[in-house]
């Protein structure tokens, strides 16, 4: 061929030794072509294993592919090639057929039987034509194929190129793979950090959450119980201002200090019952009493409720309630409550002599109560938040009355959402008054009425005569039972006292009493037992049991099983015990009171 060169000694060595070889040699040449390398610039040095037991061969061999860019371990016998083998691996293999002491044959079938190396390319060189029964074996013990000396070396490193290709391409896959597993391995390292962070976090926060309700739980129960320890003195204070009403009809001072004693209770007792109303809502174990009510009916209470405050301070209030009567459906307690929170406002924030105006009117499927007042106003950053808990802005600086706990505008919104209505405030800011507009569900509208307000009577207390029965008054605060006697004494009652359970049903056997004032509280004997045993007597069938209470007034069903008639809030308000008194004994009604 033009341009090639030859090289018998490289001839002689590539098709092996002995005169056969030479005469070979003599009729062929290996071809010098132009160099074809397998890499490229900067790849990493492919390793092959050459195997021949010929020394020229094999030198032969790495002189052809010197320039390839190829790494060679060269391999004498059998045993050197299957110890190269164990050492790394091997992009190709190109192994001689013929050898001493155990043929290529053998050799690859051995290789194939190992697993790391089965799927590693053989190529056999051979220096005579094989028949094909040769090929057959050499393919079965796992060739790729067949380069016969002498050898192209073009054609050699064309050959071994795509071998080096799939392994470089192997290489590159084996490290994806290795880096792919290092990701996942690192991936799972941190889902497993981030769910152990997880469960930390999801075990502190139900530690959290269990403190916070076990806090809520004690708050509760505080609130309770604070709310049952302040009702007792309470009872005792109203009781006495009740009584000193009476008897300071001759002395001025007597009248000043009833007067200071009786406001002072109904402002305890309504911070009181403002606490444990929120404390009930936020729990939600308030209920509500729902009935067809009119709403002038609950103007009335509402505007009744806040008459000593907006005397006292001088207030001009103005109602206006529609001649046609408006209901609504609600609990009467807790809507004339919301009243009441709002005149309470008004009248609180308003300078003395101030003006107030409540209107009500019915547009449409709504009633509205509008609670205007012209006093220091709302600043534009406090509005939206002017129905939160505790919140009283800059109005304990300008309210001379106690601005309270905050809770009063907090409660009446609450309990307006609860009737399925609404309560929005509005003011022109500071120094220009203040708007409440309370609007509630119409579920009626009658015309033709008089539509006129009923004020209750200011001094419900001061009525008529009751007629005379034997009362007798359990309660184990002396000072509560004094009050309580001393009131029921000028009312002409005949009274006997016990301060406790057992005192009570011994007293009561001889005493034979008409009406019980039973406080629920008591030491050694509870006030459900003693109803339960007073009952048993022949005699305490027609008792009228009125239950005296400082706890909620919820558990009516205890109360029926028990005996009692009716149930009383401390501090018991006079008006409703008169009402209890004045009528007949045991009768069937049932009055829960504040």
């Amino acid at each position: 061929m033009t341009g090639a060169r030859r090289s018998p000694a490289t001839v002689d060595a590539l098709e092996g030794t002995g005169d056969s070889a030479r005469r070979v040699a003599k009729r062929t040449s290996v071809i010098m072509a132009p160099v074809l390398p397998i890499m490229g610039s900067g790849e990493e040095s492919v390793p092959i294993l050459l195997v021949d037991d010929q020394p020229a061969n094999l030198d032969a061999l790495e002189a052809s592919l010197a320039t390839s860019g190829c790494r060679f371990v060269l391999a004498r016998t059998a045993d050197e090639a299957l110890l190269a083998l164990l050492n790394q691996d091997f992009a190709a293999i190109v192994l001689d057929v013929l050898m001493p002491g155990m043929s290529g044959f053998e050799l690859a079938t051995m290789i194939k039987r190992r697993r790391r190396t089965q799927q590693v390319p053989l190529l056999f060189l051979t220096a005579r034509m094989l028949d094909q029964q040769d090929e057959l074996r050499g393919y079965a013990v796992g060739a790729v194929d067949y380069l016969t000396k002498p050898l192209d070396p073009q054609i050699l490193r064309a050959k071994l190129a795509v071998f080096v290709d799939l392994y470089r391409k192997r290489r590159a896959l084996a490290r994806i793979n290795v880096e792919l597993q290092r990701q996942i391995s690192e991936r799972q390292r941190m889902a497993e950090d981030l769910r152990r962070a997880n469960q930390d976090l999801e075990s502190r926060v139900a530690e959290r959450t269990a403190t916070l309700a076990e806090s809520s739980r004690r708050k509760d129960e505080f609130l309770a119980m604070l709310g049952h320890e302040l009702r007792t003195p309470l009872s005792a204070l109203r009781n006495a201002a009740e009584a000193l009403r009476r008897r300071a009809a001759e002395s001025a001072e007597l009248q000043t200090l009833q007067g200071i004693m009786e406001r002072q209770v109904r402002h305890l007792t309504r911070l009181t019952d403002d606490l444990l109303d929120m404390s009930r809502m936020t729990r939600g174990t308030l209920t509500l009493q729902r009935e067809r009510l009119a709403l002038s009916d609950i103007i009335a209470v509402g505007v009744e409720t806040v008459r000593p405050l907006i005397e006292k301070r001088e207030h001009a209030l103005t109602v206006d309630v529609p001649r046609q009567a408006i209901y609504v459906h609600g609990d009467h307690v807790r809507l004339a409550q919301v009243v009441s929170n709002l005149l309470d406002n008004a009248a609180k924030y308003s300078e003395p002599a101030g003006r107030i105006e409540l209107k009500a009117v019915a547009v449409g499927s709504m009633a509205t109560i509008k609670v205007t007042d012209h006093g220091i106003g709302i600043d534009g950053e406090l509005l939206p938040r002017i129905f939160d808990l505790f919140m009283q802005g800059d109005h304990a600086e300008t309210c001379t009355e106690g601005g309270g706990l905050g809770l009063g505008l907090a409660l009446a919104r609450q309990l307006a959402e609860m009737h399925g209505g609404t309560l929005t405030a509005y003011s022109r800011g500071k120094g220009r008054g203040a708007e409440f507009v309370l609007s509630l569900p119409v579920v009626a509208v009658v015309y033709g009425t008089d539509g006129e307000t009923a004020v209750p009577d200011e001094s419900p207390a001061t009525g008529g005569l009751l007629p005379s029965r034997r009362v007798l008054v359990v309660e184990n605060n002396p000072d509560a039972a004094a009050g309580l006697t001393m009131m029921l004494k000028q009312w002409g009652q005949e009274t006997r006292v016990a301060h406790d359970g057992p005192a009570a049903l011994e007293v009561a056997s001889d005493f034979r009493p008409h009406i019980v004032l039973l406080d629920l509280s008591l030491p050694k004997l509870h006030g459900y037992e003693v109803a339960r045993r007073l009952r048993r007597q022949p005699w305490g069938r027609h008792v009228t049991v009125i239950a005296i209470t400082g706890w909620e007034l919820e558990k009516d069903r205890i109360s029926e099983e028990a005996g009692v008639n009716h149930r009383l809030l401390k501090p018991v308000d006079p008006a409703a015990l008169r009402e209890l008194l004045g009528g007949s004994p045991a009768s069937g009604s049932r009055i829960v009171t504040r």
